[in-house]
């Protein structure tokens, strides 16, 4: 006898949900899931609304919601999100639409159409950071904006510029061609990491400073071992002295919680393409209105806007779509919250790397991990006798892990980011790694 269409309907519906929710629990799915990110992940927060940033940390019902928002390949787990980040599904696909738009009559569309929607973008970014409008370049990279800063300060021969050795790499290029081709005098510091204390690194700024010195370069947080320091202090320092300070938040902004006030800057950079998962290629630039004449911009832009902000986003042609579609990644970032976020990033860092610290041996840990304003998402490790690039070759070939390896003069190891998608699961699978090898070496 042959069943009733209608209960055969209902079966397979059933069957399918349920299939539907064994591939999500598998976190294989995510794809299925992209059209609706962004309410999925407004909604898990409407959902988790009394719980702390604490206690959300560790709920995975709420986290594996924001989990499938990104399309990403289960079978390799990405730790290089320090590098660059993969996008929310949505923020993708805006851009991927703004861009087919944009090719059916790009002349229009892209200066008609999309490039006037920066302002909406410039506002939003603007709210988030705690500034004017007015003082915030849209850019495509925290290494733009540095450049801009560095290359437009007026400096004449003898003038003193004060870096750390744990400045990023192009920063500190960059200083040192003003250096060949003007004749002014760098001065890079050292410090520990971890370091013991906040007032240890302002310490040794204080003691680079002389009456020579014009400028102060330095990360909010390094690329390095993840260490936070203390913009506040320093700029508080300099600005008593007239120096100005310009702070590189390449890896801080959407990262951990902050406000320009509370750094109380006049000059910051950042990407966007990194923790704020926007798409790969933006950035802003933020400079204090009262500092605008004092900054020329990197590309040639007219007298009269000299106390514009604009000036800085004088780069020719380049796409709207990238930079329109920040305001999705803000919208998707604001969703989470900055404390959530950076507690849930503590939870997967030290799931694995506090009984690593804790079980001693060959194994070292480079980030500060039991004090939250020195540190939050990356974290350097590294296992004596090992060399960091073979044993972050291992991790990929052997597990599918992908880390980067960091080679300092100081201090070596892999460097170990992962993001909010990534899954507890593949924390553990990597520290199992780890054990392994410390267990057995690598072949």
């Amino acid at each position: 006898m042959s069943s009733h269409p209608k209960r055969e309907g209902q079966r397979a519906v059933r069957s399918r949900r349920r299939f539907l929710g064994r591939l999500a629990a598998a976190g294989t799915a995510h794809a299925l899931f992209r059209h609706d990110a962004l309410a999925r992940s407004l909604g898990a927060g409407r959902d988790a609304q009394g719980d702390s940033a604490a206690e959300l940390a560790c709920n995975e019902d709420y986290w594996s919601q924001i989990q499938r928002c990104f399309d990403t390949d289960r079978t390799l787990i990405n730790f290089n999100n320090g590098g660059v980040c993969p996008s929310p599904s949505h923020v993708l696909d805006q851009m991927i639409r703004d861009l087919r738009f944009c090719n059916e009559l790009p002349a229009y569309h892209m200066w008609e159409v999309l490039e006037p929607r920066i302002e909406s973008v410039r506002r939003a970014l603007a709210q988030q950071f705690g500034c004017d409008p007015e003082e915030l370049a849209i850019t495509r990279n925290a290494s733009e904006g540095m450049e801009t800063l560095i290359q437009g300060v007026d400096l004449k021969r003898g003038d003193e510029v004060i870096v750390t050795d744990q400045n990023y790499p192009r920063m500190l290029t960059t200083w040192d061609q003003r250096a060949r081709r003007e004749g002014i005098v760098v001065k890079p510091i050292s410090f520990p990491v971890p370091l013991r204390s906040s007032g240890e690194f302002v310490d040794r700024i204080s003691r680079a400073i002389t009456p020579k010195t014009r400028v102060i370069e330095f990360p909010h947080i390094t690329n390095l071992s993840g260490q936070i320091l203390p913009v506040r202090d320093v700029v508080q320092l300099a600005r008593r002295r007239g120096i100005l300070v310009f702070v590189d938040g390449a890896h801080s902004f959407a990262h951990f919680p902050f406000t320009r006030d509370q750094l109380d800057c006049d000059f910051f950079a950042t990407s966007l393409h990194k923790w704020l998962l926007a798409p790969i290629g933006t950035g802003f630039l933020y400079v204090r209105k009262a500092q605008l004449k004092t900054i020329w911009p990197l590309m040639a832009a007219s007298s009269h806007m000299d106390e514009n902000i604009r000036k800085y986003e004088e780069i020719g042609t380049h796409p709207a779509a990238n930079h329109n579609a920040i305001a999705a990644a803000l919208a998707f970032h604001q969703s989470i919250g900055a404390e959530r976020k950076a507690a849930r990033l503590r939870y997967l860092r030290d799931r694995w790397a506090k009984p690593l610290q804790q079980a001693g041996g060959r194994a070292r840990i480079w980030t500060a991990l039991d004090d939250d304003r020195l540190s939050c998402g990356i974290t350097l490790v590294s296992i004596a006798g090992i060399e960091p690039a073979k044993l972050s070759k291992h991790l990929f070939s052997r597990y599918k892990i992908f880390t980067i390896a960091i080679t300092h003069k100081d201090f070596s190891g892999i460097r170990v980011t992962p993001n909010i998608y990534t899954t507890p699961r593949e924390i553990d699978l990597f520290a199992d790694a780890l054990g392994q090898v410390l267990a057995r070496g690598i072949a």
